[in-house]
């Protein structure tokens, strides 16, 4: 018996038992689960073939106009030169624009963040949904600490988010994605980790906005202010190098954008600049660590019945 109660009031435990709850309101509901597949499908294959801005500046588009040969009086040879020339500069826009010929490759990473933003964002709307229903004041009569209910929450949303970003990766590649010439299989690990990062981040951001709400309109008008700034002020859709100057301020302080860039660097990019991608994860993982402790201070405070 006492071997029972050890085990119950066990924090791993209590973390395991909130956290499985969680991910059966997800895995266990159909129509969620399906809408989840289909979320990442819908948006990289109708959004990233859209963008085809590689048909933009590809060599159909810069070909050589019949009146400038004319013109010019251009030989064959010359003609044969200019036209080698115009076949590749597409590419070579593209990459040294997006880092990559294919910009669908370039904006998958960003729908992995983007994707990964929408699900944790609805982290804070499960405290009001729990709280509402009555199961929070259940959870705080357990032995379970306060912070072990955010932290939860916090892990179920990581861990969703990880699943969506391999459905992700997984569809991009037959829409076009092409990896870099510096990608390995290793690379997968350090993208799961940025993931891991930053939705410990957000998804204790997002909780620690809505933890004294009672009403389910806050975390719904939350998700409206902070979703289009947090992912047009990143390098979701775009560089942010080739942004103007007051939205580069922005976008360079936003961890999102460490975070995309990370990704692009393991898994688009032809090379690696370690020192960069430390620093990439060194910002994110500070991110992740003042929020996450915000979060379980908050919880101790003003998480109550």
């Amino acid at each position: 018996m006492s071997k029972m109660n050890n085990v119950s009031k066990s924090k791993l435990h209590g973390l395991w038992a909130l956290t499985n709850r969680e991910l059966k309101k997800w895995y266990k509901t159909p129509v969620v689960f399906i809408l989840t597949l289909l979320q990442p499908i819908i948006w990289l294959g109708l959004l990233g073939n859209a963008l085809n801005l590689g048909s933009l500046v590809g060599s159909s588009s810069l070909t050589i106009p019949p009146q400038v040969i004319t013109e010019l009086q251009l030989t064959p040879a010359q003609i044969t030169v200019l036209q080698g020339f115009f076949s590749n500069i597409g590419d070579t826009i593209m990459q040294g624009t997006f880092g990559t010929t294919s910009y669908i490759s370039f904006m998958a990473v960003g729908m992995i963040a983007f994707t990964a933003l929408f699900t944790t964002m609805f982290s804070g709307m499960s405290v009001v949904w729990d709280r509402r229903l009555g199961f929070l004041n259940k959870a705080l009569s357990t032995p379970v600490s306060r912070a072990v209910i955010i932290l939860s929450k916090v892990l179920s949303a990581t861990l969703r988010s990880i699943f969506q970003a391999s459905i992700i990766l997984i569809i991009a590649v037959p829409l076009g994605f092409q990896f870099g010439a510096a990608f390995t299989a290793v690379n997968i690990l350090g993208v799961f980790a940025f993931l891991f990062l930053i939705c410990m981040g957000l998804s204790s951001l997002f909780i620690a906005i809505n933890i004294r709400s009672t009403r389910i309109e806050t975390p719904m008008a939350v998700m409206n202010l902070l979703n289009l700034p947090l992912t047009f002020a990143s390098s979701a859709f775009f560089p942010i190098e080739q942004m103007p100057g007051w939205l580069q301020a922005v976008a360079t302080i936003n961890p999102l954008s460490y975070t995309m860039n990370g990704m692009r660097q393991l898994l688009i990019n032809s090379s690696i600049d370690y020192s960069q991608l430390a620093l990439q994860y060194a910002y994110v993982g500070l991110f992740a660590l003042v929020l996450t402790t915000v979060g379980i201070v908050l919880s101790w405070r003003f998480l109550n019945k």
